[in-house]
């Protein structure tokens, strides 16, 4: 049996896709801010994310670093530019986002295989919005959230909550996460890594699920879902912390936005142009060597 090949990253090419994923995730959040929503009777349809792009990256590159680099991005350009920082309740959409986020990134060991990259994609989705849907079911049970009924729905926290639920992976997920993933991954698979001084992922590798949901994988999920659990409760209660939200918006107007928009788009274009610099350095000297 051939020796597998492990797909390893130097620590600047992993600070490089953190960055990259932070940035384009980030500036992605910005746009999302200004497409409108649509009501179809209690049910309202919103672009929530462009999650094929932490997805893309995550299976592409490196999950761990594409996964946290983008739940960051979300953070820093969504929230903290716009002044409408959560505190502490940010720490439940950081852990489940990137949880899921990294849950689809190592379940791919072929980006090639369409079938496999789906699955992955729809099964980071459903971590993540699971989880988000079994902390709001959970506050309203424990009550340190008032119920708030939907016209036109039961009155039930679960229907609703179920109803978000699918809302949320069956608009947002499918369109604006699997079918754009579904087209990218393969296509830029082999040739944008190269570009970029990298590696691809070898996709002749096959792993079983035992090998990658491994008891210590499964036991850090646990941990990482009941921290994020706590903190989201704790956001609703009188130890809620860490706030942050100044009048950016009423001071300047909503084309404040753009500065946040531009912002991540410049620090995206750098990012890219060091690592091609980069690569392109190296084959410099590899063509001397040789």
């Amino acid at each position: 049996m051939a020796k597998r090949e492990v797909f390893q990253l130097t620590q600047s090419q992993k600070m490089m896709v953190f960055i990259l994923s932070m940035s384009l995730y980030g500036l992605s959040n910005m746009f999302t801010e200004l497409i409108p929503s649509l009501q179809i009777g209690p049910v309202e349809l919103s672009v929530e994310y462009f999650a094929f792009i932490p997805l893309t990256l995550c299976i592409l590159f490196h999950p761990l670093y594409a996964a946290i680099g983008a739940s960051l991005g979300e953070i820093i350009f969504g929230e903290l530019m716009l002044g409408q920082f959560g505190g502490i309740g940010e720490i439940e959409k950081f852990i489940t986002f990137s949880l899921g986020m990294y849950i689809a990134g190592i379940l791919v060991r072929n980006p090639l295989n369409r079938m496999q990259v789906g699955m992955a994609v729809m099964s980071g989705l459903v971590v993540h919005h699971l989880l988000g849907m079994i902390v709001d079911i959970g506050k309203v049970w424990v009550g340190v959230e008032e119920f708030e009924a939907v016209k036109g729905l039961a009155e039930s926290i679960i229907v609703i909550e179920g109803v978000a639920f699918l809302n949320d992976l069956l608009f947002s997920g499918i369109l604006f996460a699997l079918l754009p993933t579904l087209y990218l991954v393969p296509r830029l698979y082999g040739k944008i890594e190269p570009l970029l001084g990298m590696k691809p992922r070898n996709k002749d590798d096959r792993y079983t699920m035992k090998e990658v949901i491994t008891p210590r994988f499964v036991v850090i999920g646990i941990v990482l879902s009941a921290t994020a659990i706590i903190a989201e409760f704790l956001s609703e209660t009188e130890f809620s912390f860490g706030e942050w939200e100044p009048d950016f918006m009423e001071m300047f107007g909503d084309w404040f936005i753009w500065i946040v928009i531009a912002v991540a788009a410049v620090i995206a274009c750098i990012t890219i142009v060091l690592m091609a610099r980069k690569n392109k350095t190296q084959r410099s000297k590899l063509d001397n060597v040789a």
